[in-house]
């Protein structure tokens, strides 16, 4: 009681600080998850598939056909391929993560997505179809047997019209090559309709029996196009995703560097909040231990408000940032905070209080009685 009642002796001040707290915890529990998340997915990816694009340019297409020259690749055990198609649904504004694909083939290289052999047969059958993340048909409304229209600004169609439709044909779930939420059409639908880039696709993803002969493989593949007008430049998955992610910048230094930045800033408010609340309280803290409170539990009472302010503070904080991801799953799939993002939240909260809060705590203990009730 002493505790919390020395903690809101001042309200006005204790909101405000609160308040400053929870935002850098948020911004923090946000800003790490996504971090984090990108890692995690980095680590998770396999060493077995190899995307191969384009050397110069991955937005210029390669033909098709050359998919029967990386099968000859000493380790290679099958071979997809994907075409960038993108597009929106109904405004431009709800975008599409559209791939065109030999959709069967592509998923069995990506078996923990488990789609199930229906939904490939009906990909077989249907010219039209496209199979697409539970999610996604969750966002939108999508059933199996809807027919969708997808509106694209880059893949004008033979008769000059815009917009594609799709018949939904299945779903699946998890994390695909292309990210949580993809859409997948069959390509040679695609690539009949479309009026220019005829035959050739962006990416080749190739199944290789060996993770160990990764290395050897991609210079394999790479050499076969050396100084021809389709030169190829071949990774694992793991560092395509990487090199796909450095485009976007460094996003290990810039989150730390903002959230270092806060915590830093933060420490500084803190530490005043904190002296600021012992200094208009030394007349209370010598009747403490006038009634008998020892230097060492005036000095833990002062610590113990700190710890209580930044956790509390800290926790809705981390709280608001889970409900956060919750609320972006409609746009990124499914993801959820890091378990241990809010363990190192709770930690730098707990080293923020005690680093803040020592300061005062030792002044706290080392008060003269005689001296603080006199003023002095």
């Amino acid at each position: 009681m002493l505790i919390w009642a020395g903690l809101w002796r001042k309200k006005a001040r204790t909101i405000f600080t609160m308040l400053s707290i929870i935002v850098a915890f948020l911004l923090f529990g946000v800003l790490q998850g996504f971090n984090l998340g990108f890692v995690n997915s980095l680590t998770s990816l396999s060493f077995h598939r190899l995307f191969t694009a384009n050397k110069y340019s991955m937005v210029e297409g390669m033909p098709i056909a050359l998919a029967t020259q990386i099968a000859t690749v000493k380790g290679f055990s099958s071979i997809s391929h994907l075409t960038y198609f993108g597009g929106f649904y109904q405004d431009k504004r709800n975008s599409i993560n559209a791939f065109a694909a030999d959709v069967p083939v592509l998923f069995q290289l990506y078996g923990e997505l488990n789609l199930r052999q229906e939904y490939a047969d009906a990909m077989k059958r249907t010219r039209n179809g496209a199979i697409t993340s539970r999610g996604l048909g969750e966002r939108f409304g999508w059933k199996i047997g809807d027919t969708v229209p997808i509106g694209t600004s880059i893949w004008t169609k033979k008769d000059g019209r815009n917009d594609y439709q799709f018949e939904i044909v299945g779903f699946y779930d998890g994390i695909g090559p292309t990210g949580p939420d993809g859409f997948y059409i069959n390509f040679e639908y695609f690539d009949e309709a479309r009026r220019f880039g005829t035959g050739t696709v962006h990416y080749f993803i190739t199944g290789i029996d060996d993770p160990r002969r990764a290395e050897a493989v991609t210079k394999a593949i790479d050499a076969l196009f050396e100084n021809s007008n389709n030169e190829t430049k071949t990774q694992t998955e793991q560092a395509f995703a990487a090199s796909q992610i450095k485009q976007m910048g460094d996003i290990s230094f810039i989150v730390n560097s903002i959230v270092g930045a806060v915590l830093f800033t933060l420490l500084f408010l803190t530490g005043n909040t904190m002296m600021q609340s012992m200094r208009e309280r030394i007349p209370e803290l010598a009747v403490l231990k006038t009634l008998g409170f020892t230097d060492g539990e005036v000095s833990a009472l002062v610590l113990l408000e700190s710890v209580l302010l930044c956790v509390f503070s800290a926790l809705i904080g981390l709280g608001l940032a889970s409900l956060g991801f919750l609320g972006l799953r409609a746009v990124l799939g499914s993801v959820s905070m890091p378990i241990s993002v809010i363990v190192i939240g709770i930690g730098i909260a707990l080293a923020l209080a005690v680093v803040s809060g020592l300061p005062p705590a030792w002044r706290a203990k080392r008060l003269n009685i005689v001296d603080a009730l006199a003023g002095r």
